[in-house]
């Protein structure tokens, strides 16, 4: 592993990179009056964080190049998949609905209230997610990839795949109009109710796992993935997003009943 001071120089050029990002496209929000696409960048930023460690660092050459191929087909996929929605479907209700809240109620102008609502959390938290792509690909050992980081490797493209797979079956049910308002239960969304968040842990508790390979920095970047859980479980999407389902959709609450929150499982009988 490099000297500490060259780790934290990599780590600091990387979240100034961050941070400018974040400022961009803030920028970006306040003249169009829409900061769903910030999504978008959750995903691709995450990758492009690969992509600075890439350029700056020094580490085993075949674990930098699997670290940075296995995150680039992830964000990619998935930011452009969340570009395709945002421009098919239009602003996000949930951020439209906190940001006219934060106006109403706290006077806030909507430059302010996009930054400290959305942009300013979102930096540091991109930031320590992607610890594994950053950290995993500082250390000069173990030159080769061992079991280890295949194992890795194996479960990361296993999540593209289920998430990939699970956003094409809600793309697919929402085209019919025959499904307005109903709740898709069927394919992976049978099993649980958040495929693609399962899928998107998949990868980065794989990539941990090929950044684990190299020693104590790789281990310590558990604390990305273990971030990106507790966002799930406790704060993003799933809890807001089921209590707003619930009073909207008939059946919703019965679907919550027998279906199994993250982890695929065979749903309960009535």
């Amino acid at each position: 592993m490099p000297p500490i001071q060259d780790i934290a120089v990599i780590l600091a050029v990387n979240f100034a990179v961050v941070l400018a990002s974040f400022v961009i496209l803030w920028g970006i929000g306040c003249l169009i009056k829409d900061v769903t696409f910030v999504d978008a960048w959750w995903a691709l930023g995450l990758a492009f964080m690969a992509v600075t460690t890439f350029v700056q660092a020094d580490g085993a050459p075949d674990r930098m190049l699997l670290l940075l191929v296995l995150a680039l087909a992830w964000g990619l996929r998935l930011g452009l998949y969340i570009l395709w929605r945002w421009r098919s479907h239009g602003p996000d209700r949930r951020y439209v609905k906190m940001l006219s809240r934060a106006q109403e109620a706290k006077g806030w102008s909507y430059p302010k209230a996009s930054w400290r609502l959305v942009f300013m959390l979102q930096a540091p938290i991109l930031w320590t997610v992607s610890l594994p792509v950053q950290l995993g690909q500082m250390s000069t050992t173990p030159a080769a990839i061992g079991l280890l980081g295949v194992i890795g490797a194996g479960l990361v493209i296993f999540g593209i795949l289920f998430e990939s797979l699970a956003d094409w079956q809600l793309v697919r049910f929402k085209a019919s109009p025959a499904n307005e308002g109903k709740v898709l239960a069927s394919g992976l969304w049978k099993y649980t109710r958040h495929p693609n968040y399962f899928g998107d842990l998949c990868v980065w508790f794989g990539l941990w796992l090929v950044a684990a390979e190299t020693g104590l920095w790789g281990v310590v970047s558990i604390i990305g993935p273990l971030l990106l859980l507790t966002m799930f479980l406790k704060y993003s999407g799933g809890p807001s997003y089921e209590k707003r389902l619930t009073y909207q959709r008939p059946g919703y609450a019965e679907y919550i009943a027998r279906t199994s929150s993250l982890i695929p499982w065979p749903p309960k009988k009535a």
